[in-house]
């Protein structure tokens, strides 16, 4: 297939968020490179698992080691078809660091295929590249879509909407349907 994608991560990326999109692009054919600030290709990044188990909010609990498999500073936008932002708690501070945000401007500019799940979201509203589009996040997430000029739609976490170059999801529940409509934005469609 030759299509490269670029996964944006952090220390306590959600595990899922990160896990599954990962292997689920590997196992069609793309190659996926994770990236995050300040960390060389072999370094690791904790993930932590996101859970409903009775509060008013999800429980946060340490999940896996995840070993990056390409130096932040040495990506060259150009060599990527896609961008996947992960969610969990990553996206509150990888936002802050300017690059990211340029990477993520970068493929909105270009018109590439971008997909966001959950928290993740939280990087396009710092890139600014959400004004006027229709999107979903996680619930929270959804005041910050609104004050950056999107339209935040609340939809059943397993479900994801897509719009122009853009494919978001709620949750983790939701990878089956951010990551299909992924694939078609990439050009590919999978028939079983």
């Amino acid at each position: 297939m030759n299509k490269r994608i670029l996964m944006l991560a952090g220390d306590f990326v959600e595990d899922y968020e990160i896990m599954v999109p990962y292997q689920a692009l590997l196992s069609v054919g793309f190659s996926v490179d994770v990236v995050c600030p300040d960390k060389k290709k072999g370094e690791n990044i904790a993930t932590a698992v996101h859970d409903f188990v009775g509060f008013q909010t999800y429980a946060e609990l340490r999940g896996h080691n995840f070993v990056l498999n390409k130096s932040f500073d040495e990506v060259n936008l150009s060599d990527y078809d896609g961008l996947y932002v992960c969610g969990g708690r990553a996206p509150e501070y990888i936002r802050l660091n300017q690059k990211v945000l340029d990477y993520t401007r970068h493929f909105f500019e270009q018109n590439k295929p971008v997909a966001a799940i959950c928290h993740g979201i939280q990087i396009l509203t710092a890139a600014n590249v959400v004004k006027g589009r229709t999107l979903t996040a996680y619930p929270a997430v959804g005041p910050e879509i609104t004050l950056a000029g999107g339209i935040y739609k609340e939809i059943p976490v397993d479900q994801a909407i897509t719009e122009h170059n853009l494919t978001t999801s709620p949750a983790w529940p939701g990878h089956p349907a951010i990551l299909k409509e992924f694939y078609k934005l990439l050009g590919i469609s999978i028939h079983g």
